[in-house]
């Protein structure tokens, strides 16, 4: 009777085990199908969505033709962009010279084509740095752990947005630039690497830590906000009870859902950071000569003083053509965020 009754009880007690364990293994699998659709069916309904539209399909067809162009403008420019020739400047448009030539005998259109690069790579190094990595992970941590952790990390985010947004960007560009070229110079030294400084990558790497406080402290406020609210969600609850470990929770049922409004910022922030490389190159703090930039080639048509004016007044395409590509690419940007937005 014993061993009946104790076999007896150890069935019931593994029926029970069994039991439960049944509902929690449904739980789990209920959660990972929940969060797949959460994460997967909205972003695919919103790219559908937004192509079915016609100016956000124009204004992608556009942005992408010009990207295109500047990775590939090794490829595209007829000239090389350094290359001048004092016969032949100050010349009209013709079919040598699309755009003409500037005071240097500089074909316009390759300094164009060049400048087009130039903005391109800041706008991704942008993009990644201060949007992407020093933006959503900060908003991440902060929503979902608040507490202490958040109080340090928005504490710091608003002592460094009280400065003025142009003047901090000033300052660590004109402070930051002899530091990084002496630092690269001492690296061509000792390794015999040269290139480094003519090249650009040290105005590339000036421009994008110079243009951190410009996108990183809206993203992380954007991501914390987001966070704090679908944090509180049931599947989210859900997760944690399942035993599921924070990175995951992060990573793959909060994250997939906070995305729409990470892009639609991002698209936004693109064009400010487009415009800002442009004015700071403008200044003479962004990328230097020979290396071509639009802000460049506008200061170098605008600031020759009371001959500017002549100049504008005879070759007007020295001028209108890269004005009219930043146009563009501020303009495609704030077309898409409003297009992301509606969606």
């Amino acid at each position: 009777f014993f061993f009946q009754a104790e076999d007896g009880i150890r069935d019931t007690s593994v029926t029970g085990v069994q039991t439960c364990a049944l509902p929690i293994l449904n739980i789990q699998m209920k959660i990972n199908d929940d969060s797949n659709n959460l994460s997967s069916s909205p972003f695919k309904e919103g790219m559908k969505s937004l192509l079915h539209k016609k100016v956000a399909l124009s204004v992608i067809i556009i942005l992408s033709a010009v990207y295109l162009i500047g990775i590939f403008s090794p490829l595209i420019a007829p000239y090389s962009y350094s290359e001048t020739n004092l016969l032949n400047t100050q010349s009209s448009p013709s079919w040598d010279h699309i755009f003409g030539t500037d005071r240097l005998g500089r074909d316009i259109f390759t300094r164009i084509i060049w400048g087009i690069q130039t903005t391109v790579i800041i706008t991704l190094v942008g993009l990644i740095t201060g949007s992407l990595i020093l933006g959503v992970s900060p908003g991440l941590i902060a929503g979902y752990f608040r507490g202490k952790v958040d109080s340090f990390i928005t504490r710091v985010g608003e002592i460094l947005a009280a400065f003025p947004d142009i003047l901090l960007i000033i300052i660590l560009a004109a402070t930051l630039r002899p530091r990084i070229v002496d630092f690269a110079r001492k690296v061509e030294d000792s390794t015999g690497i040269n290139g480094i400084v003519s090249s650009g990558i040290v105005d590339f790497a000036v421009i994008g830590i110079a243009l951190l406080p410009l996108s990183w402290f809206g993203m992380m406020r954007l991501v914390r906000g987001q966070v704090l609210s679908v944090s509180q969600r049931e599947y989210v609850q859900a997760a944690k009870i399942a035993g599921a470990s924070n990175a995951r929770i992060l990573f793959r049922h909060i994250l997939p859902n906070v995305i729409g409004p990470i892009i639609v910022s991002a698209s936004f922030g693109l064009g400010a950071v487009a415009g800002t490389e442009v004015f700071l190159s403008f200044l003479g703090l962004g990328v230097q000569p020979p290396h071509p930039s639009l802000g460049i080639m506008i200061a170098d048509v605008s600031g020759r003083g009371s001959s500017s004016v002549s100049v504008l007044v005879n070759h007007p395409e020295q001028i209108l053509a890269p004005v009219a590509v930043v146009w563009i690419l501020i303009f495609c940007w704030n077309l898409l965020g409003d297009a992301l937005t509606d969606i």
